[in-house]
This record gives C-alpha cells, structure tokens and sequence, in this order.
C-alpha cells in the first residue's frame, strides 16, 4: 500500500516538473531593466517566447510604465485611450497565454521615442508541451514508471 503511494507521487511529479520547470520567465532588459536608451530589438532578437511563459518589467516607478499596444500604437508611440490603465508598480509581470505578435511601451513623456518599447512574437507552442516533449529518455522513463505502478495496482 505504501509502495502503491510512492509510486503515484513519483508518476505524478515526473509529469508535471517538467512541465512546470520549462516555462520561461524573461526579465525585459536582463539586469538594465525597462529604461530608455536600450535597445529592445536587440535584446529581444535570439529570444523565443512560448505561450507559458512571463514577461517581467522592472523599472523605477512612476518614471516609467508598461502599456500594451497594437502594431500602429508600437511603431507610432500612441498609448492607449484614457480608459486603460498602464501597468506600473515597478515590477509588472505579464503572462504570455496567447501566441501572435505583442507590443510593449513606455507613455511616459517621450519614454516610446527614445526607445522605451519592445516587439516579441509569442509561439504556439506552448511551455507545457515544451516540458513534455524534453526527449525520447524521458518518454522512456514516464513509460517504465506507468508500467511499475500499473504491476503494483495488480499485485496489490
């Protein structure tokens, strides 16, 4: 019995982990942070952002804020209408759950012209499917612990 108990929890945490463990969490900026005078584009470049994973914008508030904005928005610095409200404590975290294009700037003063806005482009594929589709050896291993338990449910 406690054996059959072990080798659930085991089942169950060799599923999940890596699951859990492959979501990405992407300080914008790395150790400058969301500033102006920094190039996004560049930071952004080799980077590949999946459905899963956080976008963390760190930066001294209320010099700065984080506005989600459309194509037009990005490419000509408009902010949103007055009814939406940036993000802006300082440590804005923003969860990538839908693949596509996302653009991010600054509205305060002229923050956007002097570069204070970042492009990503979101994956389908999402961290989960990541997680689960590491290697043909973790297959392998989730398929020998299935196995034990499914002998020990009937020994038992």
């Amino acid at each position: 019995m406690a054996w059959n108990k072990f080798v659930t929890l085991i089942t169950i945490l060799v599923v999940l982990l890596p699951t859990i463990a492959m979501a990405k969490e992407f300080v914008v900026g790395d150790d400058s942070g969301w500033k102006t005078n920094f190039d996004y584009e560049a930071w952004a470049k080799d980077k590949v952002f999946r459905v899963g994973d956080t976008l963390v914008f760190n930066y001294k508030a209320p010099n700065h804020n984080v506005f989600k904005v459309n194509g037009t928005g990005f490419k000509e610095c408009i902010k949103p209408t007055e009814n939406e409200a940036p993000l802006s404590s300082g440590n804005d975290k923003i969860d990538l759950n839908i693949s596509g294009n996302k653009w991010y700037i600054c509205s305060v003063k002229n923050h956007c012209d002097l570069g204070m806005k970042l492009f990503i482009t979101v994956s389908d594929e999402s961290s989960a499917v990541r997680g689960i589709t590491l290697s043909g050896s973790y297959q392998a291993f989730m398929a020998v612990i299935t196995a034990i338990h499914i002998i020990q449910s009937v020994i038992n």
